[in-house]
């Protein structure tokens, strides 16, 4: 069921189409892949935003995970509006970027030190930089399906809006970017073994719960594998938690799993909504990074106060009690969703982490990139267009994951429930 806007939505399609590649500034956002329209969001409060027509929706994309305190939080905007009033960028230290930085190295397991850049684009190209520039090596590994940013070393089987699109890579990214990039099945631990043996490598990059290609959990002793091939070969071990950093646990992915990572790369959550990432690891590791050490990286908007401000104004909110909650919604939302599928006949599987879950229109259990590209799209983008129409903004991909906020509410969660159970004896058929 293709879902093209009209109206207002309809206007502002047709300019932006002819300003911009797509209509759009991220390409997912074009809504291709679910063969409909975007709304065009003009605000949003708590759990809902609303659209250029003032259509109300119960948001599941949350900006794409930054929103875990929900949209116009009165913290967040207050801290915002205070930073503002004093200045939005400086070029230059400022108290906000050190309480930041404080508090993620309180929070996250091993973690010593870290530097903030604009983006987990950013953040992920710094992280390989700054493995490379540690080992003396060139090679790195990744998994296909995990998505670390627009970058040409990572832009290999890429995950997300890449797979949607079905592109293996990307054009414009030369072969010799990619030449010291080893991709291999995400979860498969003999694949990294041997490649990791085969090279000597800088890093093993890795979304330790997997958010690009839907939501996919590591399997049993995954994680602790990678641990130990990078304690045996050499290589630093990258977990790249720009979706999980502070989603997932306070202390992430390292917290929740008890696996300890050489490099975090952090954003999203860590910005409260404003544009953010960071890349952090040792003391050891990261005295690598200029002026210190040799590895060069530098950015005019990095530790932008605005963002800084946002960031610490939303994790004063994430106390044990926050993560108990968000757990709870998301347990409460797969449960819903896993038991209107089956009253509809419609083979399925929902896969949650805390907050962050996919439904993916599949029988079994998905591991890894080739079992979610094999879910059915097309059914999706039917689920999609019918819970758009009942006022529900879900990503418009198969392959991404819904996000939970803490302004969601049990009654919200129902509604998304009702809407799907609806929206799925529709696409029965």
């Amino acid at each position: 069921m293709a879902t093209r806007v009209s109206g207002a939505n309809a206007e502002l399609l047709a300019r932006a189409e002819r300003v911009m590649p797509g209509g759009v500034s991220s390409p997912v956002r074009a809504y291709r892949a679910v063969g409909g329209s975007p709304p065009f969001i003009v605000s949003g409060d708590r759990s809902r935003v609303r659209d250029a027509e003032g259509r109300s929706y119960i948001d599941l994309v949350c900006s794409w995970g930054p929103l875990i305190a929900g949209h116009a939080h009165p913290d967040v905007v207050a801290a915002i509006e205070a930073q503002a009033r004093r200045g939005t960028s400086f070029g230059a230290p400022t108290p906000l970027e050190v309480e930041l930085a404080e508090t993620v190295v309180q929070g996250v397991p091993g973690v010593e030190m870290l530097r903030f850049v604009s983006s987990g684009t950013e953040a992920c190209l710094s992280a390989v930089r700054l493995a490379r520039a540690a080992t003396g090596r060139d090679p790195i590994l990744k998994f296909a399906g995990c998505y670390h940013g627009h970058a040409d070393p990572l832009l290999a089987k890429a995950g997300s809006g890449v797979a949607t699109l079905g592109l293996p890579d990307s054009a414009g990214v030369p072969i010799a970017a990619t030449r010291d990039t080893v991709t291999v099945a995400y979860n498969d631990l003999d694949a990294t073994e041997a490649a990791a043996t085969a090279r000597p490598l800088a890093a093993i990059v890795v979304e330790p719960f997997a958010g690009n290609m839907g939501c996919v959990p590591p399997d049993p002793g995954f994680l602790e594998g990678l641990r130990r091939i990078s304690d045996r070969t050499g290589a630093l071990l990258v977990f790249d938690e720009v979706i999980t950093g502070f989603r997932v646990a306070r202390g992430g992915a390292q917290e929740r799993t008890g696996v300890r990572a050489d490099v975090v790369c952090l954003g999203k959550v860590i910005g409260g909504g404003l544009p953010v990432g960071a890349y952090a690891g040792t003391a050891a590791i990261m005295r690598h990074v200029a002026p210190v050490g040799p590895m060069y990286q530098a950015g005019t908007l990095s530790g932008n106060p605005l963002a800084m401000a946002a960031g610490l104004a939303t994790l004063k909110l994430l106390d044990a009690a926050a993560y108990a909650r968000l757990e709870s919604l998301g347990a409460r939302l797969e449960a819903g969703l896993d038991r209107v599928a089956r009253d509809a006949g419609i083979p399925a599987r929902v896969q949650r982490v805390a907050s962050l879950l996919t439904l993916f229109f599949a029988p079994g259990p998905i591991r890894n990139e080739d079992d979610a590209k094999a879910a059915d799209r097309s059914r999706f983008a039917r689920f999609h267009g019918a819970m758009l129409a009942r006022g529900v903004l879900l990503p418009p991909s198969q392959l991404e994951c819904l996000f939970l906020s803490l302004a969601h509410t049990d009654e919200d969660v129902d509604t998304v429930t009702s809407a799907a159970a609806l929206a799925l004896r529709q696409i029965a058929g």
